[in-house]
């Protein structure tokens, strides 16, 4: 597991065209052409923007569940994987208020988080960053990889994840549209 912090930077060079950025929920970030991700303890310099996130332990996943993530999910990186896409999420008080048991009921037992998720996979491959505890403007920072003949999987999954009970508890979501370059 990654304990070093990883910045999803975007300005004028990168690994990652931005093709789009739309705000769901709540204000937008400005726009830029490029991202890059990097991994470092310190925020990189310059940049339109910079979001940062540490990978963290499983928190809302019962050992089955995460057993059955582990058997088909795919790793980033997969050469056919062209497009990608940035999920900052922020959730509101109300989320954080509640005990972790009544978070995991609404993700999962009404939302049904993961067994969705487990439905687009392997076509869709997804990293979580955490970023309540460091101050930064999103709670979550949401990786995602797929291929270009995948996008309508993606679209159809964050959909559905969007019209969802957990959703009620988003203030802030912008989803970032990206092509590796």
């Amino acid at each position: 597991m990654e304990t070093t912090l990883t910045h999803m930077t975007a300005g004028e060079t990168g690994t990652w065209r931005i093709d789009s950025i739309r705000p769901i929920t709540g204000a937008s970030l400005e726009v830029a052409p490029r991202l890059e991700i990097i991994t470092a303890a310190v925020a990189p310099c310059g940049g339109v923007w910079s979001l940062g996130g540490f990978r963290s332990n499983s928190r809302y996943t019962t050992k089955a569940e995460q057993a059955s993530l582990n058997a088909v999910q795919a790793g980033l990186g997969r050469a056919q994987a062209t497009r990608g896409s940035l999920i900052p999420i922020r959730k509101n008080a109300a989320w954080w208020a509640l005990a972790q048991d009544e978070r995991r009921t609404i993700m999962e037992e009404q939302s049904r988080h993961i067994a969705i998720g487990l439905e687009y996979l392997p076509a869709i491959a997804r990293r979580l960053y955490h970023s309540r505890d460091l101050g930064e403007p999103f709670d979550f920072l949401t990786w995602f990889e797929f291929a270009p003949e995948d996008e309508g999987k993606f679209d159809a999954l964050v959909a559905r994840l969007r019209a969802s009970r957990e959703w009620e508890y988003v203030d802030r979501e912008v989803d970032i549209r990206l092509t590796r370059v």
